[in-house]
């Protein structure tokens, strides 16, 4: 559970960055910015695992290509569930999820992929 908070947050970081740099991406409220990385965790969790399945021939066809596609329409996705939490565009939409796998990728290098446990006792 704390692994997932953990990402929660680092996936809010990379939301406020992404609502700061790229245009069309507006967040309300910080509590927007917190539920919005938690509902982003559980969309990628749950809902993205669905539709990679049911979308794997299109993306066989365009070798890999609309996998962009598809996790621009899960921050989308996260958008249109999450009041407070707007986009304006496809592009603002696939900015902000290059923003917040940047910033996953270095959290999950700064902090590893089992949280700060690996650094406890051995």
């Amino acid at each position: 559970m704390t692994g997932f908070l953990l990402r929660a947050l680092i996936s809010a970081v990379g939301l406020w960055i992404a609502s700061e740099v790229v245009a069309g991406v507006y967040i309300d409220t910080p509590i927007t910015l917190v539920l919005g990385g938690i509902l982003l965790g559980v969309v990628n969790a749950i809902v993205r695992p669905i539709a990679f399945i049911l979308t794997l021939p299109i993306t066989i066809l365009t070798l890999g290509l609309f996998l962009l596609v598809l996790n621009a329409a899960m921050v989308g996705l996260v958008a249109l569930l999450l009041p407070g939490f707007h986009i304006a565009s496809f592009t603002a939409a696939l900015l902000t999820w290059i923003i917040v796998w940047i910033t996953g990728w270095l959290g999950s290098a700064l902090v590893g992929r089992r949280g700060f446990e690996r650094y406890g006792r051995r």
